[in-house]
């Protein structure tokens, strides 16, 4: 059994190092008790034991287009990811700050992991229902790998699925749970697999045809939209994590929302709407709503290291397999 004591720094990877990518390597650096020490792309991965200079990662990623060519710790490859699992370093645990696109690919980078020999934590973001599905029907081979899965850890699926988790509790059954997120984003190329992402959500579109958008196409697109992009009835794993858990069937949850691709401001509150019948027979509402100053990326980033904490713990007693953030607290991490 491991004893090792639960205060003891948590070593971190982050994988895509996209929008979402720098903007984890942010957050951890003004965290104590994690610390960065591998992060890679399509074209390379750095590792440093000591953990590695965030403002260095993201100036050589933005200049060169890859945390390959930070000097002294960085390696270009391009099969970065099986080849960083494959230099065995310490890692606790991974953040997946990666594509959603193509729908398996995800669960094919869990793959990667098991097949390695690799033990600890993974944590994903991942947006849709089916990728989900993919990844709980990997449970046993996740066990046997000892590998502790945490899936759906963003904002939604994630921080409003848990607090949905929460709400539900005040009812006797439950009606339905209406995810609406706004998200302001000042340039759409800080965060392109996110927005090629929303495109497939569109009526109209398919993860493949917006994953086939050439940077024009999208600009395009945006440029007829003014920038907004308007989402409804998304396929997003919400629905299958409070199934899951055993909260509401699949169909009584929505998830929809606006984005705008132009301006940081978001168009409007994100919230979740958790209504139900109580014990006594009433009909009731709960609401919870996100403060407006909070950016995607604080709703994304601090529960995925909440959950990869959480994750750590469970893994230090042997615990394995896949959980949802519908099923398990986050824990704050300092």
């Amino acid at each position: 059994m491991n004893t090792q004591p639960s205060n003891k720094i948590i070593r971190v990877g982050v994988l895509g190092f996209g929008g979402l990518g720098q903007a984890a390597a942010k957050v951890l650096a003004g965290k104590r008790e994690m610390i960065l020490v591998a992060a890679a792309d399509q074209k390379g991965y750095a590792y440093s034991t000591e953990g590695l200079n965030t403002e260095q990662c993201i100036k050589t990623y933005q200049s060169q287009s890859s945390v390959g060519y930070l000097e002294p710790v960085g390696t270009l490859s391009n099969n970065s990811i099986q080849d960083l699992i494959a230099t065995s370093q310490p890692v606790d645990g991974y953040f997946l700050a990666l594509p959603n696109l193509p729908n398996d690919f995800i669960p094919s980078v869990a793959q990667e992991f098991i097949k390695s020999g690799w033990q600890g934590v993974l944590v994903d973001a991942i947006k849709r229902t089916s990728a989900v599905e993919q990844l709980l029907a990997m449970k046993e081979e996740l066990q046997a790998a000892g590998i502790t899965y945490m899936s759906g850890c963003g904002a939604t699926p994630g921080l409003l699925t848990a607090a949905a988790a929460l709400a539900a509790q005040s009812y006797a059954e439950i009606h339905k749970v209406e995810i609406t997120f706004g998200v302001g984003i000042a340039n759409w190329e800080a965060y392109r697999a996110t927005v090629r992402e929303d495109i497939g959500h569109m009526p109209g579109y398919t993860v493949e045809t917006a994953k086939a958008m050439t940077d024009a196409e999208v600009e395009a697109l945006l440029d007829k939209t003014n920038g907004v992009l308007t989402l409804e009835n998304m396929e997003h794993a919400d629905d299958v994590m409070l199934e899951f858990a055993g909260i509401c069937a699949r169909d009584r949850v929505t998830v929809g929302g606006v984005v705008d691709t132009r301006n940081p401001k978001k168009p409007l509150s994100t919230n979740v709407k958790v209504t139900g019948r109580t014990f006594e027979g009433k009909i009731s509402t709960h609401t919870f709503t996100l403060g407006d100053e909070t950016s995607m990326a604080a709703n994304v980033c601090g529960p995925a290291f909440g959950y990869l904490k959480a994750g750590r713990q469970l893994h230090q007693r042997g615990i394995y397999g896949i959980f949802t953030a519908a099923e398990i607290m986050p824990q704050f991490v300092n």
